[in-house]
This record gives C-alpha cells, sequence and structure tokens, in this order.
C-alpha cells in the first residue's frame, strides 16, 4: 500500500490542521485563566503548550486564530492587555469541565462560573487558579509572538513562572508529584483524548552514566529476527555493555532454553524459539539475561 504523500500548501487550512493535531498528540492541556484590562475573568483551553525552560521556568500556549472567520481568542486579547496568565493543570476528575469552558461563550463571561470551577485568588498576578487542578502555575507573561495573520496562524505566549501551587494528594512520600496518582488528561485529534492512567504508563531504563551499546552492535541473527520487535532491539541496544562469554554460556544452560531448543532440529527454528524466550525475558524486566541470550541463540544459529 503506498503512502499518502503531499505537500501541506496543497491542503486547505481544516484539512491541515486535522493532519497536524492528530498526529502531533498526546499534547498536554494549557487551561489558561485571564483578566482583561477591567478585570473580567476567562478561562480557556489550548493544547499547542508545553513547558521549554526549567531556569528560568517558561512555558509556552499558542492561541490561534479561529479558522472559520480568522478573529483572536479572548485569551490571547487578555494577556496583551494584562500580561499575566495562570496555567492549571487538567486531569481526569475535571476533564469534562474543562471541556465545557472551550464554549465559545461572549466576552465577559465568566468560564469559571460556567463549568463550575473554584476560583481562587493567585499570590503574585490578578487572574485566578482553578481551585481544583492539582497544579497551578502563576505566571508573567514576556513575549507574545504571532506567527501569522491568517485563518489557524499561532501566537507564542511566553509565560515565565512566578508562583506555583500543588495539591497536596497529589505528592508521593518524598513530596515530590506522583505521575499515577495526578490521572493528567492529555489532547489527541478530533474529539479524542488520552487519559494517563496507571495502566497506559511504563517505564524505559536507560543508561545515565554510559552509552547503550546500539542495536547496530546486536548479532545480525537478532537484527534480522522475525520474532523481536523494534522496542526489542531497542531496549537490548540500551544495555551499557556486551555481555561476557560466562554470561553467555550461562544463558545456554538454563531450562527454558534447553527445552526450546530440544523441541526444534533446525536452527531457524532453534534460533526463533530462543528469541521468544528473549521476549519473555525482556518482559519480566530481565535484560541483562535477555541481551545474553541473543549472542547466546547466535552461537546456536551458526552452528
Amino acid at each position: 500500500m503506498a503512502d499518502l504523500s503531499f505537500d501541506p500548501k496543497d491542503l486547505s487550512q481544516a484539512e491541515l490542521h486535522h493532519y497536524l493535531l492528530s498526529a502531533v498528540a498526546p499534547r498536554p492541556i494549557c487551561f489558561a485563566s485571564t483578566v482583561d484590562a477591567t478585570g473580567r475573568v476567562n478561562l480557556s483551553p489550548f493544547s499547542f503548550f508545553n513547558v521549554f525552560s526549567s531556569n528560568p521556568p517558561v512555558m509556552i500556549f499558542s492561541p490561534s486564530r479561529r479558522g472559520r472567520d480568522n478573529t483572536t481568542k479572548h485569551t490571547l486579547e487578555n494577556v496583551l492587555a494584562v500580561p499575566e496568565v495562570v496555567i492549571n493543570i487538567v486531569n481526569h476528575p475535571i476533564v469534562e469541565q474543562m471541556s465545557l469552558s472551550s464554549t465559545e461563550y461572549a466576552e465577559g463571561v465568566n468560564e469559571f462560573v460556567k463549568a463550575g470551577l473554584t476560583q481562587r485568588p493567585s499570590v503574585q498576578v490578578q487572574p485566578p487558579r482553578v481551585g481544583e487542578a492539582p497544579v497551578a502555575f502563576e505566571c508573567r507573561v514576556t513575549e507574545v509572538k504571532a506567527l501569522g495573520d491568517g485563518p489557524g496562524a499561532g501566537n507564542l505566549v511566553f509565560a515565565e513562572v512566578v508562583h506555583v501551587h500543588v495539591r497536596e494528594e497529589y505528592l508521593d512520600e518524598n513530596r515530590q508529584l506522583d505521575t499515577p496518582r495526578l490521572n493528567l488528561v492529555a489532547r489527541m485529534g478530533g474529539s479524542w483524548y488520552g487519559r494517563m492512567i496507571p495502566e497506559a504508563l511504563f517505564e524505559i531504563p536507560k543508561p545515565l552514566q554510559r552509552q547503550g551499546i546500539g542495536v547496530d552492535q546486536l548479532p545480525a541473527s537478532a537484527r534480522d529476527s522475525t520474532v523481536l520487535t523494534g522496542n526489542n532491539l531497542g531496549r537490548l541496544g540500551n544495555q551499557e555493555r556486551l555481555p561476557n562469554a560466562v554470561e553467555i554460556e550461562d544463558s545456554q544452560r538454563t531450562a527454558s532454553v534447553q527445552s526450546a531448543l530440544a523441541k526444534h532440529t533446525t536452527r531457524e527454528a532453534r534460533l526463533k524459539a530462543m528469541h521468544h524466550e528473549v521476549q519473555a525475558l525482556l518482559e519480566a524486566g530481565q535484560d541483562r539475561e535477555a541481551l545474553a541470550l541473543v549472542f547466546a541463540g547466535d552461537v546456536f544459529f551458526h552452528k
């Protein structure tokens, strides 16, 4: 099947918007509270958002111009008038209220009230924060950079963090944010969202002091395997050193390997059996043993 390939200039703004937002996901959500020049409060979510520096602590979000009529959003108008914003973080307990707040209410309507969220005073900036948010960052806006003047054009809002609020129930025993407990949500394409529940989370160990050996250092029989996946090879290549002769020999002697070898007579079948065992070891977190077995399998393959 041929790939779809196109020049973005050949698409309408709506079509390109769909491809960009569906492919570049999941995206964190900036739930931005702002005030206008008269002090009226606005609350609106944006998924063109991330943290870009920790020293100084700077976040950037982008209230884009509306695709249908090229108008600007109240949040952008507010930060230009009063360069302050509170970036509230969204988790699953408030996701429906966050979505409701994205409704195009008239200027001056307080989305805190419409969405039923608690308006809490900030410490260093004028806009209030969302009391239900697990984390809220009070920020001063240092720059607003327009990326264009047509429908869908972004406006980068540079927001420097000046105060942080963290709800205590989301901290672990070390007073650090607990990722599984946070239960964050992320924006996908269309009307889809992602939920960062424990079942969706996984850790990838990385060599911190030294470099991983790389997939190129694995035997060709592993790199060309019909069993091992790209993720399997990536985990194996992430090991900090090659197995030594003793480790390889020990892996050959395990009962599971000997049993797998006894069931097969051809080199190809034996190698597949050993690679299935490698996968099982990786799933069990026994990465060193899996790497040793990869090299042991290569020995058997060349017998």
